[in-house]
């Protein structure tokens, strides 16, 4: 199978689609029809209602996306795994992808070739915030986020967290890669930035990195191997009708 244009998506953009997993049971059950055996048993592992019912509309969500713009049976889509865990279409296509998702909220990131990551965190207290920044963070970007008020320290240290891991899940290291290896701006607005990647400036030059604005209650980032794309965010409206295909 081969796709030399996913429809609807175009050379140098950036699609991030943003969808409440907070379901009725109705949609969980139309989303697992979506899923392969292997992703059933998998997400039967979760045990708890919340992050396996989670993990079938975010899967779900996602095969119905591939499956919009590859114009393909969601269920027929080969997906596979790197060998640090990280899926990927099993087929010749020019398309990548990335899911990630946090509390009530999954997110999709999709673009034509280069490589792609997003993350979402919910804003929470973090008692040991201060400890983990420390520890794997860069001191430059911890000694920052400790330096702003109370108030604003979780905002920056999930902001700084989200950006690094959007890097990370991009290139598919996972937790193979130290979190301190490379550093991100943590200032928020316009600032999104890599400093450096390995010690190198000049390797970071190579990397977009954009904030989004999905929830109020959360953090989140995407990062791609390109300079700046046009990028759009979808927000679902109504997430039933969206994983139904109502």
């Amino acid at each position: 199978m081969q796709i030399d244009r996913p429809q609807g998506l175009w050379e140098r953009t950036v699609h991030i689609w943003a969808i409440q997993t907070k379901v009725p049971s109705a949609a969980v059950a139309q989303c697992e029809e979506c899923l392969t055996p292997e992703e059933v048993t998998r997400a039967a592992r979760f045990g708890l209602d919340g992050p396996r019912h989670s993990f079938i509309v975010a899967r779900g969500s996602l095969r119905r996306l591939l499956g919009k713009y590859l114009a393909a049976d969601p269920l027929g889509i080969p997906l596979a795994y790197t060998p640090k865990g990280k899926p990927v279409l099993a087929l010749d296509t020019r398309m990548n992808f990335n899911v990630t998702h946090s509390s009530d909220m999954a997110a999709i990131a999709l673009a034509l070739d280069c490589r792609i990551g997003i993350d979402l965190e919910e804003i929470r207290p973090l008692p040991d915030l201060e400890d983990i920044a420390k520890r794997f963070f860069c001191s430059e970007e911890s000694a920052e986020i400790l330096s702003y008020s109370a108030r604003e320290r979780e905002s920056s240290f999930f902001r700084c967290w989200t950006r690094k891991e959007a890097y990370i899940k991009a290139v598919g290291e996972g937790l193979h890669m130290p979190l301190d290896s490379f550093r991100v701006a943590v200032k928020s607005g316009d600032c999104a930035k890599f400093i450096h990647i390995g010690g190198d400036a000049k390797a970071a030059e190579a990397w977009t990195l954009h904030d989004l604005n999905l929830a109020s209650n959360c953090a989140a980032a995407v990062a791609y191997e390109d300079r700046v794309r046009s990028l759009t965010v979808f927000p679902v409206d109504d997430p039933v009708e969206f994983l139904t295909g109502s």
